[in-house]
């Protein structure tokens, strides 16, 4: 009988009626309305604080200099990243063939 949210929705309007009388129903939703507005200024407030903090942390974080820069020494530059991974693809690929002669 009451198996879907309509019937439960009439049962409801029926015993606001019976117990609370029509004057009290504007009231509800005068009060509902109001606690809906509040929720919803409390969701803007917690959005811009949110907004805030993450601007200020990254903020912070862009003005941390790196490790490099802490240590004294200048960013590498392209050309000086590239000669360094080649020197560690050709480590690494020595390391392959000497690990290969051993499982031989």
């Amino acid at each position: 009988m009451l198996g879907n949210i309509q019937d439960w929705i009439i049962v409801g309007v029926v015993a606001l009626l019976l117990f609370g009388g029509a004057g009290k129903i504007p009231e509800l939703f005068r009060n509902l309305g109001r606690a809906l507005g509040e929720f919803r200024r409390g969701q803007v407030e917690i959005q811009k604080e949110l907004e805030k903090e993450f601007n200020t942390s990254k903020q912070e974080l862009a003005s941390k200099p790196t490790l490099a820069e802490s240590n004294g020494q200048s960013k590498p530059s392209a050309e000086e990243i590239e000669a360094k991974i080649r020197e560690l693809q050709a480590q690494l690929d020595q390391l392959k063939r000497e690990q290969g002669k051993s499982n031989s």
